[in-house]
């Protein structure tokens, strides 16, 4: 059995279910260093233009586990209430790849010592699998007959409220949901689902701007408003809901140091999926380099060290709006 197929057999055996429950977005401890990837109407709200790098390896000593890697860019425009945006992101587990371009637009409103912005993105994604890399059971497998190629347009939609010490959002950053594979006759099926992001955070001022208390939440959960589609294989995701919740400290707006927890919401059974630790370091150039560690907390734990995150990121005009306004998020 390869790579895929070990991948698929741990996930299945942790679920403690028949089938496999999973979500199919990339998943990332550093969330809030490339917010853009999930919600839109982000772009912009750094104020200056700011690109960042995040790669992420998931379960050393897995083959076949995911591999991610994400570039973003954002700017406001000189008409302040607008910003701008794009994102790549590369996503690859096992004989799966995909890989996304989206462009993002974001409208931004005063609203007391805030902005609120209405973001829309739209952009393409590559869907591939080469099932010639699995051995399988049973070689004629209809599920398996056809490698898959193929270009999905998509868009999304967001709404994020910033102030100097509090954010939350809301986003859908792919509202098409798509069958994967074509020309397959089998009532398996492999679809992309619909996924929902919600954010909040907060800057608490311990020492000034010597020292800020930084917590935040990623909520993550698909198939939402299953329940309304009209076939009724798709009535019932069984993907549960997720959160990352983050506790960090800024020290004297350069070292920025957290953990977190990831761990699935359900309400008869929740499991613990990871604990995690994040470094970050902001240059006085505008540079920022950062690294995250994710320890899991399941069954995993048996046949790999963790997970890994590397992060690079550039912040335009860093050193004036450092002195000006510090960007907590």
């Amino acid at each position: 059995m390869r790579f895929y197929a070990v991948v698929i057999g741990l996930l299945t055996i942790c679920s403690g279910f028949n089938h496999l429950k999973a979500q199919q977005d990339p998943m990332f401890t550093k969330y809030m260093f490339n917010s853009l990837v999930y919600n839109p109407a982000y772009a912009g709200s750094n104020e200056h233009m700011a690109i960042a790098a995040l790669l992420r390896t998931q379960w050393i000593g897995v083959e076949g586990a995911p591999r991610t890697q994400t570039l973003t860019l954002h700017t406001p425009l000189k008409n302040d209430r607008v910003g701008i945006g794009g994102s790549i992101i590369n996503d690859k587990i096992g004989p799966t790849q995909t890989l996304g371009f989206n462009l993002a637009y974001a409208y931004r409103i005063p609203i007391g010592k805030g902005k609120l912005a209405i973001g829309l993105q739209g952009g393409v994604e590559n869907y591939q699998a080469d099932w010639t890399l699995l051995d399988l059971e049973n070689p004629n497998d209809p599920s398996f007959d056809m490698n898959q190629n193929r270009w999905l347009p998509n868009f999304g939609a967001g709404i994020y409220y910033s102030s100097r010490h509090f954010y939350a959002g809301f986003s859908s950053p792919h509202l098409i949901e798509y069958d994967l594979r074509e020309n397959i006759q089998t009532n398996i099926y492999a679809r992309q689902a619909r996924h929902y992001y919600f954010s909040l955070g907060g800057a608490i001022p311990l020492q000034g701007d010597a020292l800020v208390f930084k917590p935040s939440i990623l909520v993550k959960n698909v198939g939402l408003l299953s329940s309304q589609e009209k076939m009724s294989q798709f009535k019932n995701i069984g993907a549960p809901t997720e959160f990352d919740i983050d506790l960090s400290l800024l020290f004297q707006q350069t070292l920025w140091v957290g953990l977190s927890f990831r761990s699935a919401l359900e309400f008869e059974k929740s499991s613990y999926d990871s604990g995690d630790i994040w470094v970050s370091w902001f240059m006085p150039s505008g540079l920022r380099v950062g690294a995250a560690y994710d320890y899991p907390l399941t069954e995993l734990s048996q046949v790999t060290n963790g997970s890994f995150e590397l992060m690079v990121g550039y912040e335009f005009n860093y050193r004036t709006k450092k002195i000006v306004t510090p960007r907590y998020f």
